[in-house]
């Protein structure tokens, strides 16, 4: 089992609005690992302009997991610049999570990625040679899927009402 990494440093970002502290790490961590069914995934596109797509992702471990197709256009885009950022939207909450992806393979951890995914939008996958095969991923192109794990450096959370302190926190 993976040990619990630090929180990450929480900063109060400016607003018109008279916050006094920023959120605390376990209310953006428990919009994490909930989300709704899409996050939008950005990474660059090889002329510079921003490429964004729809993923299925899951939370585990202070880590967010997505899977694309090594031929799909955003997996080329990560082989070139795994500089990428995903954002969600909760009931109450948006999130952006910026960082570095990079392809996972171990099995135990594929194991571990598979079961949220199941749990979470019961995809059933079987994991082969470092990737997942299956059917049902709409917006990952065809089988296999390489698992990538997008580690953050900053995470953004804008509040939908006034009760939420607009936050940065920095990972690392």
């Amino acid at each position: 089992m993976a040990t619990a990494s630090p929180e990450p440093r929480a900063e109060l970002l400016p607003s018109t609005l008279a916050h006094t502290a920023p959120m605390p790490w376990v209310e953006a961590r428990r919009r994490l690992g909930g989300g709704d069914w899409y996050f939008w995934l950005s990474t660059e596109h090889p002329s510079g302009r921003p490429h964004t797509r729809p993923v299925l992702a899951v939370w585990l471990d202070d880590t967010l997991y997505f899977v694309a197709n090594a031929g799909s256009r955003k997996a080329r885009n990560l082989v070139r610049t795994p500089a990428c950022s995903v954002a969600l939207a909760t009931s109450d909450a948006h999130l952006v999570v910026e960082g570095t992806a990079a392809i996972q393979r171990d099995a135990r951890l594929l194991r571990r990625v598979a079961d949220l995914y199941l749990s979470k939008y019961d995809w059933h996958v079987a994991i082969q040679a470092g990737a997942f095969h299956g059917e049902g991923a709409p917006t990952a192109g065809p089988s296999p899927y390489d698992v990538y794990a997008l580690r953050p450096t900053y995470i953004y959370g804008f509040g939908v009402s006034e009760s939420w302190s607009p936050t940065r926190w920095r990972f690392g």
